[in-house]
């Protein structure tokens, strides 16, 4: 199971195809702060409320200097398909290798019904301007997660 992620730590870089196919990385944002959350896959009920939240509140995060990135195991095409259904406005990345899920401590062991299966953990970490971690939330619920966010970043 991957390491989870504290304050102060670096946040893991990454490059990873957008639901375009263009390649996002960590480093474009730097001098920004970036909201990097994990979500298990497009298209399903929480995974579309959790980017709908964000979508929605997208211009008052952009403007208090926050930019969005939502990353799952999905391809390109897939996250292109949940972002035209949703009128989707944030940037989805994909990481089918889940090689960024896991350096980020997204991906590993968690419940699922009541069952411990192996999985994307919904996680989100909060990116300073320089690169470092700022908050590191794991295990969030789908609903009610971008108004807390938005609350406990003062915003």
């Amino acid at each position: 199971m991957s390491e989870r992620l504290q304050p102060g730590d670096t946040a893991p870089a990454f490059t990873l195809p957008d639901a375009d196919g263009n390649e996002i990385s960590l480093a474009d944002h730097k001098g920004r702060k970036v909201i990097v959350y994990f979500y298990p896959a497009a298209l399903t009920p929480g995974c579309t409320k959790q980017a709908c939240d964000f979508t929605d509140n997208l211009e008052l995060l952009t403007g208090a200097g926050y930019d969005v990135i939502g990353v799952s195991p999905d391809k390109p095409e897939k996250l292109a398909k949940f972002r035209e259904k949703e009128n989707l406005r944030v940037t989805l990345v994909g990481d089918p290798s889940k090689e960024t899920l896991e350096a980020y401590g997204a991906f590993g062991e968690k419940k699922l019904y009541g069952k411990t299966v192996t999985g994307v953990i919904r996680s989100t970490i909060v990116v300073d301007e320089e690169g470092k971690v700022e908050r590191a939330l794991y295990n969030v619920k789908a609903t009610g997660h971008v108004a807390k966010i938005i609350r406990d970043l003062g915003i």
